[in-house]
């Protein structure tokens, strides 16, 4: 059974920083791409940034390029999303997920997404 349990959120000023983890079980994390995505109150879930499978690609929403890292850490099944210059609009409820298939690029698309944790509430305080 595949499960994917996120920590890390919590409150922070606007401007500060954070980093959010996920750990994996269940599958060989190693050969799948990982994902971040938010929901704000209100909002559709969407698409955060990325990473595939070998690590060697990355994407990132625009809203968060240049602010937002993410990165992987195979010995230890776990993806981290490093949170920089936060803004009051980062303020969401951050899903990790595992790509549906082995073996491939990083993906924007929920669709291929197939496992998702429970999700880390992030509130960025103005």
């Amino acid at each position: 059974q595949v499960r994917l349990v996120e920590s890390g959120g919590g409150l922070v000023q606007a401007g500060g920083s954070l980093r959010l983890s996920c750990e994996a079980s269940g599958r060989s994390f190693s050969i799948y791409a990982m994902g971040w995505f938010r929901q704000a109150p209100g909002l559709e879930r969407e698409f955060v940034a990325a990473i595939s499978w070998s690590g060697g690609s990355t994407g990132y929403a625009d809203s968060v390029k240049d602010r937002f890292s993410i990165s992987r850490d195979n010995a230890k099944n776990t993806v981290h999303l490093q949170l920089n210059s936060l803004k009051p609009e980062d303020t969401a409820v951050y899903y990790c997920a595992i790509s549906r298939h082995p073996y491939r690029d990083y993906t924007r698309r929920a669709l291929e997404y197939d496992y998702w944790g429970q999700g880390t509430r992030l509130t960025v305080s103005s």
